[in-house]
């Protein structure tokens, strides 16, 4: 199946490889500096609206790339049609389902908490 869409794939992983690559040390520098391990002080960093976007951008990025990732390599060894369909079901249903948990937390403790 990849072999219809490998270039759109490649594209895909490297563009959001390189978005997470700037994410992640805004994210950990962001924290590193901002937190000391509190539960109030967690909340206030992400009730910071530019906190709260960046921290929904790394989730939905995160989850995007491991789903393309994982499609890759059931596309290259699994060999059964059903298994490979259950499984590249089970990966987009499953990331789609951490990226929502992941979203509506964020939301939840930014705008709605």
């Amino acid at each position: 199946m990849s072999g219809r869409h490998g270039t759109s794939h490649f594209i895909a992983e490297r563009v959001s490889a390189i978005a997470l690559l700037l994410l992640l040390p805004w994210f950990v520098i962001s924290a590193a500096l901002s937190l000391d391990g509190g539960y109030d002080q967690a909340r206030a960093w992400i009730r910071n609206p530019i906190n709260a976007i960046g921290l929904g951008l790394l989730i939905a990025i995160t989850s995007y790339h491991t789903q393309l990732g994982l499609r890759v390599i059931i596309d290259d060894y699994i060999g059964r049609p059903l298994t490979r369909w259950l499984l590249l079901t089970a990966n987009t249903l499953g990331a789609a389902a951490l990226a929502g948990l992941g979203l509506w937390a964020v939301y939840t403790n930014s705008i709605g908490g």
